[in-house]
């Protein structure tokens, strides 16, 4: 027994591993996450942050990652999108099934996104450095735009915010 759950370790470790959370706040922000109720160091051999694909409710697939932010067990976020797609919010029961995600994880960028990292080397290198979850937000930040001249003042808005050292939108 873990956390006050009764787990099969060995048969989970090649199956998705299947739980039930409450929808958690962080904080005052619109920021939601659910706990992660088992080791990850016994399921995942993993200390740190993990790498995972998780479902949501069986519907709303999301890649992320486990990770411990200054709690007792591993956490999962919740994005704004996930909540909207589940109709769910904070207080409410989700139910998870995720396994580890050892894929590499690329983000497709557009050939106009690519030109101006063309011209801007110094900015490419600070992104390539990044997570993959902050270059996937540049990129759809971008690819959002509704309008040809907003994507092109966002091209030119995210390069200077990468060199200016912001990690994310």
């Amino acid at each position: 027994m873990y956390g006050g759950y009764f787990v099969n370790l060995k048969k989970m470790k090649t199956e998705s591993i299947q739980f039930k959370a409450i929808i958690k706040q962080n904080g005052d922000m619109n920021a939601a996450f659910v706990e992660f109720p088992f080791s990850t160091e016994v399921l995942f051999n993993k200390k740190g942050q993990v790498k995972i694909k998780a479902t949501f409710d069986d519907k709303v697939e999301y890649r992320g990652s486990l990770t411990k932010m200054k709690s007792e067990c591993h956490i999962l976020g919740l994005t704004q999108e996930i909540r909207k797609q589940l109709g769910k919010t904070f207080g409410d029961e989700v139910s998870v099934s995720l396994i580890e995600d050892k894929e590499e994880r690329i983000v497709e960028i557009a050939d106009d996104i690519n030109l101006i990292f063309n011209e801007n080397q110094d900015a490419k290198i600070l992104f390539d450095k990044m997570s993959y979850t902050h270059r996937k937000e540049y990129i759809r930040w971008i690819e959002e735009a509704k309008k040809p001249e907003t994507r092109e003042n966002r091209k030119v808005k995210m390069i200077q915010m990468i060199l200016d050292g912001k990690k994310g939108i």
